[in-house]
């Protein structure tokens, strides 16, 4: 089964960084810069789990987990985050993050937090 794994953060560079990242570990990988663009790709592209970054122009990453979740309820989402404050914790709790992260990331937390995302989604949780 490949692994799909949608990045959405409007800094070009860790997008790109972690689209490689995770190729190199055979995943497919998609990328959106904003909410919006976040939104279209999971209707489209159909990931296992998105990294979703709070902070971002326009339609933020609570307001699109809010989206996603209520159309995906089952899309597993991990908020990444450089202002861990926590009420924005506990909102995107709230709103069915399925965990956070912050920055700067630690690659190995990471991938290792996406792949136990993948095997509950494999396990139908």
């Amino acid at each position: 089964m490949m692994k799909k794994l949608l990045i959405v953060d409007d800094e070009v560079e860790i997008c790109e960084f972690l689209k490689s990242f995770f190729e190199d570990r055979d995943y497919r990988v998609a990328v959106a810069h904003d909410g919006v663009m976040a939104f279209e790709q999971v209707g489209i592209f159909k990931p296992d789990v998105v990294l979703l970054d709070i902070q971002m122009p326009g339609l933020d990453g609570l307001q699109a987990l809010k989206k996603i979740k209520e159309k995906y309820p089952k899309m597993k989402v991990i908020m990444v985050t450089a202002v861990e404050t926590q009420e924005k914790i506990e909102e995107a709790m709230r709103l069915g993050a399925d965990n956070y992260i912050t920055k700067p990331l630690s690659l190995e937390y990471l991938e290792k937090d996406v792949q136990d995302k993948i095997e509950l989604l494999a396990k139908g949780v």
